[in-house]
């Protein structure tokens, strides 16, 4: 056999594999394919087991997926003027993949740059207070002022949310003293309406004792009773009861001087 001719077999053949290898494209389920011929846009390739024209086509793949992107702590002054850092997150994905590869150079870099723009001005926008108690609010606005802009780049802007919010010292030991009055505020106030309550309740069985003598008797009573259960040395009578026994003691003198007087037998005159 012709040596030159088994070369030349042996060349076509290795032509051939290098023609078939740069021919064939595989596009994955969550990819699209932008294929540029002569450097014009002809159509998208789904995904699947594509073909190509080496060296007169082009075939960019596109990511579907939903991508993350954190925006980096910054230095944000707020619109009452107080330097917080402030960090997020973002999650986009494309929704147009020819836009996404005509329209920018650089999808993800420009995000980045435009989310941290945007999280700059609309938290300048709003005083601290705000920034801490409307984070919904603020991640929304952000959200739609990126869905805005990223629209003409063939992506959706799906998510923001703010992670983190760094204060400064002074500001986070004036927030505790805030909290901690606050707190004491509300203990007053629980405590005073307590005892408005009490008040109220002493009044109407101060009533019920005045108009039933005898309840008040009981009460004193019952006094005791609890004094003499926790074995203490020394018992404190009331008032009230003392009174009721020295009058119980007089009427108890009073009804023997009449008894004795009743015993004795009269004198007779001589």
């Amino acid at each position: 056999m012709d040596p030159t001719g088994t070369y030349i077999a042996i060349a076509v053949a290795v032509l051939l594999f290098i023609f078939l290898k740069m021919s064939i494209r595989i596009v994955r389920q969550y990819e699209q394919g932008v294929l540029f011929r002569l450097g014009r846009v002809i159509g998208i390739r789904l995904p699947g087991l594509r073909f190509i024209i080496p060296v007169v086509d082009r075939l960019p793949l596109v990511s579907l997926r939903i991508v993350t992107m954190p925006i980096q702590s910054q230095g944000i002054i707020t619109q009452d003027n107080v330097s917080v850092d402030i960090s997020a997150v973002a999650y986009y994905r494309v929704v147009d993949a020819v836009k996404s590869v005509v329209a920018i150079e650089n999808v993800a870099a420009a995000i980045d740059q435009i989310a941290q723009t945007t999280l700059r001005k609309v938290v300048g926008r709003h005083s601290l207070d705000q920034t801490l108690s409307e984070t919904e609010r603020i991640n929304s606005d952000i959200r739609e002022i990126l869905d805005a802009l990223t629209l003409a780049w063939g992506v959706e802007v799906t998510l923001v949310e703010l992670k983190d919010i760094q204060l400064p010292e002074s500001m986070k030991r004036a927030m505790a003293r805030q909290a901690e009055a606050e707190r004491e505020k509300r203990a007053k106030i629980i405590a005073a309406e307590g005892e408005a309550i009490a008040a109220a309740a002493l009044g109407d069985a101060s009533d019920t004792m005045m108009a039933h003598p005898l309840a008040l008797q009981l009460r004193n009573l019952q006094s005791l009773v609890e004094i003499a259960v926790d074995k203490n040395s020394t018992v404190v009578f009331p008032a009230p009861l003392m009174s009721t026994i020295g009058e119980l003691s007089a009427f108890l003198a009073r009804e023997n001087q009449a008894a004795t007087a009743a015993a004795k037998p009269p004198i007779k005159a001589a």
